[in-house]
């Protein structure tokens, strides 16, 4: 491959698997490692199923709460408008949705602060409904939209 195509077609270095060497010393081992997170147990990188089940049963949760106020209508966008706020609220509050706590999952901040805060979690929701900064994510199984506000979704256990 010629050096020109093998500079864009390669990809970036922020989409190596964790293991994969980037030429430039700087291979992680685990996801998160960059982070300062541990490779396994509480505190590291939640996996693509937990959190794909964990957002699964908060639609499924926001669709009841909106049915109650809709029935007997179906709900319709009622559900997006229940499950933002859910989200807004629970993650902006605790750091975890109801899906999140039941699949052992957080939201924390990669500042430290022990909250994530109405702002950040408001933008972080946000982004999700374009679904795709959900399913794109870096070496590290950070998603667009956690990587613009600033969190990283963790195992509680």
């Amino acid at each position: 491959m010629s050096k020109w195509t093998g500079s864009w077609l390669s990809g970036p270095r922020s989409a190596l698997e964790p293991g994969a060497d980037s030429d430039d010393g700087t291979a992680q081992r685990w996801r998160g490692e960059r982070l300062g997170l541990p490779q396994s147990g509480p505190g590291s990188i939640a996996g693509t199923g937990r959190r794909a089940f964990a957002i699964l049963l908060d639609f499924a949760l926001a669709m009841g709460v909106a049915s109650v106020f809709t029935y007997p209508e179906l709900p319709r966008n009622w559900s997006l408008l229940a499950w933002f706020a859910i989200t807004v609220i629970a993650v902006g509050f605790f750091g975890f949705t109801p899906g999140h706590a039941v699949f052992g999952l957080r939201v924390a901040r990669l500042d430290g602060s022990p909250t994530v805060g109405l702002p950040r979690a408001a933008l972080r929701t946000l982004l999700i409904f374009p679904i795709i900064p959900a399913v794109v994510w870096d070496a590290d199984g950070r998603c667009l939209h956690d990587k613009a506000s600033g969190t990283v979704v963790i195992r509680m256990r």
